[in-house]
């Protein structure tokens, strides 16, 4: 497998910011290109490709092409079995995996189609999946999904939701000599937000993964001058809750939480901004239950949000696996060992093979 160490280290070597993709999807074009048998499509920076073999099922294999701004890790950098360089972990390893696996002669079980996506890393109305699923949103049908997102090698179930939240409370100018003349809507948010770091977090068991839910104030904004009293103060707020809970209900829960806090006759208000939908575990579908059995280790709940919600909200089943630590995501000193890349491309090669356990 030294040649799958040498072809991560050359896709980290291609610079992928979000948005800038055209370099590394053509990259990826012309490695598929050359592979008998795969239909491969281009649409923008987003590459398709696909079996078609006549198998009973499919499965989606894939994984984004991008990676957030560098930090002076823009070049791979080799040391012993470790991979050092942006992307690396997250998720350049896994795009290595799959562009591996296409290339491999083989006769997959399963009919096999690999999805190569640009803007991750950005706003989800941006992602490449989108721009594909609006085009062409054939290209992505199938029975179950693999997401190659780091995950250790170790299956990660579903995904929580992302809620995003406005928090705003009002009050009434006055000069700071005189503040009984005005009401500090500062003040008035900051009892609020007492509310909001009293969250107790739920954490529910699903198909044998602990999910954990949080509430966190990540921005506050306030103030008119230092001589005034201000009559305006805004937090936002990012929920992440389990995939056991639709949006209405989790939204019901902060606002019970943060109400005792508002008053509406003030014009105060807890607002949704955006939404990106959970997904459920679906460990009971055959294809997932044999990846974890061939992981050779218990799942966890995936407690970030990835886009298995967007395959689940097409009604196929998915699950992260992938090489690569998630908390070195987005990390200057992120890396990818050997061994997580050689573990899961034999992982799912064995999975996928001919010779895979019956699905």
């Amino acid at each position: 497998m030294s040649d799958l160490f040498a072809l991560t280290s050359e896709i980290v070597d291609i610079p992928s910011v979000s948005h800038d993709e055209a370099a590394i999807a053509s990259f990826v074009e012309r490695a598929l290109s050359q592979v008998e048998g795969l239909e491969v499509v281009r649409i923008g920076d987003n590459v398709i490709a696909r079996t078609e073999l006549g198998r009973k099922e499919r499965v989606v294999l894939a994984g984004h092409l991008d990676t957030v701004p560098a930090a002076g890790n823009e070049h791979a950098r080799i040391d012993g079995d470790r991979l050092y360089g942006l992307g690396s972990a997250d998720m350049k390893g896994g795009v290595a995996v799959a562009l591996a696996l296409a290339r491999r002669p083989w006769a997959p079980r399963y009919d096999l189609t690999y999805v190569f996506y640009a803007c991750e890393e950005v706003g989800r109305k941006e992602s490449g999946l989108a721009v594909v699923d609006e085009e062409r949103p054939d290209l992505l049908v199938g029975d179950a999904a693999i997401l190659l997102e780091p995950t250790s090698a170790v299956v990660e179930a579903g995904c929580q939701g992302v809620m995003r939240l406005v928090l705003t409370t009002q009050g009434r100018r006055a000069h700071v000599a005189r503040p009984w003349m005005g009401e500090n809507a500062i003040h008035r948010l900051g009892a609020a937000l007492v509310r909001v770091a009293s969250f107790e977090e739920r954490r529910p068991v699903l198909d044998g993964c602990e999910y954990r839910e949080s509430l966190q104030a990540v921005r506050v904004e306030g103030g008119v001058a230092g001589n005034v009293v201000p009559d305006r103060a805004v937090a936002e707020l990012s929920h992440r809750f389990a995939p056991d809970r639709e949006t209405t209900a989790a939204f019901a829960a902060i606002e019970q939480l943060v109400g005792p806090a508002l008053d509406p006759s003030l014009g105060d208000s807890l607002d949704i901004w955006e939404v990106d939908d959970p997904a459920p575990p679906s460990l009971d579908h055959p294809v997932l239950s044999a990846l974890v059995e061939r992981s050779g280790a218990p799942p966890r709940a995936k407690l970030g949000w990835t886009d298995v919600s967007y395959f689940a909200g097409k009604g196929i089943p998915a699950a992260n696996f992938g090489p690569g630590d998630p908390q070195l995501a987005h990390r200057p000193d992120e890396f990818v060992t050997r061994a997580d890349l050689e573990r899961v491309h034999a992982t799912l090669f064995a999975l996928l093979g001919e010779n895979s356990a019956s699905s």
